[in-house]
């Protein structure tokens, strides 16, 4: 077996299809009625009513067309292969309905919902009608290589946008992927930082011992801090360092670097940083990540907002929490973002879910675009 063959029929199927929305209801309502109509008022149509019955009929399967599309081509063109071929041994016209076109939503599904080995299945199916109603009524030449293009335009359309969505998820997915990577080389920072504290700690504890007594007892309860604080750190870049990638260990920007940020763009709105509260002895990883959100969202600002004079970035901690807002005063927003900010969408929900807060955009009232976070102040174990 060739290799494309093969990569082909072990083609898993996409996950999560949409079971029903409101667009299959009304393609339903309206296959029932063209179908009804054209049995009525098509005077040249060959057995109007069993061709209108039939079409009826298989209608509703187009409701389980993405969870089930080879179920659904098997027993749609199951049945129309069976019906055209005792037609044609009867010698009896071939049903030629123009409403049964909606069967080549089908063909798109199955290529588009299907796994490898069932786009193969339902196509070697739905060549059976097709070739019956070839021979049963044959069109001319014009009309034949027309009809078969417009099925294999169909099961095309289906797998190009199967193809595109794919390349999506997995574009996704890489950066989920960085965003860990990232964020287990700035933990690594912090557990390296608290590691050396308490080196120097028993270091000194054990050059003290001799003149002062309490040096010891003090230098261990310091040790005792940083290494239940270095477990938690180290049992949080566990869980969040899934794969192996190189990591660079260059000290990371935190909240007392987004003074960087501000400033005037030079074709650009201004951005203006604001911080307040208790946002002093941060973990190294929410700090970081303060940073990084704040970037990303400043730099999808800069390039997206449309007619902005200004992006705030204000930060605010307390006991428990650190929380961002950055918000541009731009033309609102259009329908479909531009991919490319959707994808630093995906890093910043991460990168924020992964220390156990959370991450969310979307349009403001009347104008402007806001991003706001929310982190803790302790990372979880």
């Amino acid at each position: 077996m060739s290799n494309p063959l093969r990569a082909l029929l072990e083609e898993p199927r996409p996950s999560a299809p949409p079971v029903r929305v409101r667009r299959d209801w009304a393609l339903l309502a309206a296959v029932a009625v063209f179908a009804v109509l054209e049995g009525v008022l098509r005077e040249d149509l060959p057995l109007p009513v069993l061709s209108v019955v039939l079409t009826v009929a298989l209608a509703p399967l187009l409701l389980w067309r993405r969870t089930h599309p080879l179920a659904v081509v098997v027993t749609t063109f199951g049945a129309i292969a069976v019906v055209d071929l005792v037609l044609v041994v009867a010698d009896a016209p071939v049903l030629d309905v123009y409403t049964m076109l909606y069967v080549l939503v089908l063909p798109y599904a199955l290529f588009r919902w299907g796994s490898g080995r069932e786009a193969v299945t339902g196509l070697a199916i739905i060549l059976v009608p097709a070739t019956l109603a070839l021979v049963g009524s044959w069109p001319g030449v014009a009309p034949a290589i027309g009809g078969v293009g417009v099925l294999v335009s169909a099961l095309a359309l289906g797998w190009a946008v199967r193809t595109q969505q794919d390349a999506r998820e997995r574009t996704l997915e890489q950066v989920k992927s960085e965003e860990r990577v990232l964020l287990a080389r700035e933990l690594h920072d912090t557990v390296a930082h608290h590691v050396s504290a308490i080196a120097v700690q028993a270091q000194a504890g054990r050059a003290l011992a001799a003149t002062s007594p309490s040096a010891p007892l003090e230098a261990l309860e310091v040790i005792e801090v940083e290494a239940s604080r270095t477990l938690a750190e180290m049992r949080a870049m566990v869980r969040v360092l899934r794969n192996e990638a190189p990591v660079d260990y260059a000290p990371q920007p935190g909240v007392a670097d987004l003074e960087r940020l501000s400033g005037t763009s030079p074709a650009g709105p201004r951005v203006e940083v604001t911080v307040s509260g208790d946002v002093a002895a941060l973990p190294a990883a929410v700090d970081a990540a303060v940073f990084r959100i704040a970037q990303e969202a400043v730099t999808n600002a800069l390039r997206h907002a449309r007619n902005a004079t200004l992006v705030d970035v204000r930060v605010a901690g307390d006991q428990s929490t650190v929380s961002l807002v950055v918000r541009d005063d731009g033309d609102p927003a259009p329908a479909d973002p531009a991919p490319d900010a959707g994808f630093g969408l995906t890093g910043m929900v991460e990168r924020a879910v992964l220390l156990g807060g959370s991450c969310q955009a979307g349009a403001c009232p009347g104008r402007g675009w806001a991003v706001s976070a929310t982190l803790p102040r302790r990372v979880p174990a």
